[in-house]
């Protein structure tokens, strides 16, 4: 088993269609977190992120035995993207828009790695981290998406536009409207970052 975590994702899957289960299982164990937290912070909801996220492995192998499944496509941006609509889904059929709130201190924006500071700093962090993801709860939700998908989940534009239905310059165009509203609102709220 040792050997085959060291296996791409295109080998797990052909392995996987194979026959062998266990690629499966390495496959999920392999991108869980990430698309995992991708989903519940779209529905803000950690039982619904579960039931999302295992639909969306239901879905991916049901693909996968198909033989419907691209291999140019990246496993990872596929399964996302997958969630993602899986998300929108969900929230058609409730008729209720969601809203990201702040998950134990959790920020999407804390892409740069810092060196290890005080506890002053720390609580300071984290008090403009909270404030910033209120102020993200308040964006239309193409703008809160789009934050997401990009500050979090560190996708480029081009899988972002993919994931989105959307042209690379829409994309861009709503990442542009968020980062303006959020520094109005910052500014207007006389918030320290």
């Amino acid at each position: 088993m040792k050997n085959l975590i060291n296996l791409t994702d295109q080998q797990l899957i052909a392995l996987f269609n194979e026959g062998e289960s266990y690629a499966m299982e390495i496959l999920i164990n392999r991108h869980k977190d990430r698309i995992f937290t991708s989903i519940y912070l779209f529905v803000k909801d950690k039982y619904l992120a579960e039931d999302i996220f295992q639909d969306l492995f239901i879905k991916i192998i049901e693909t996968l035995k198909a033989g419907k499944y691209k291999e140019e496509d990246k496993f990872e941006k596929w399964a996302m993207r997958i969630g993602h609509n899986l998300c929108v889904d969900h929230f058609r059929k409730i008729k209720n828009k969601p809203t990201i709130r702040t998950s134990n201190g959790l920020d999407i924006f804390d892409v740069l790695q810092f060196e290890e500071s005080n506890a002053e700093e720390n609580i300071m962090k984290m008090e403009s981290s909270e404030q910033i993801m209120k102020l993200v709860c308040k964006l239309p939700e193409e703008q809160r998406e789009i934050i997401i998908l990009r500050h979090f989940a560190d996708l480029k534009f081009r899988e972002i536009s993919k994931i989105l239905d959307c042209s690379v310059n829409t994309a861009l165009g709503r990442m542009r409207y968020a980062l303006f509203n959020l520094r109005k609102m910052i500014e207007k709220k006389q918030i320290a970052l």
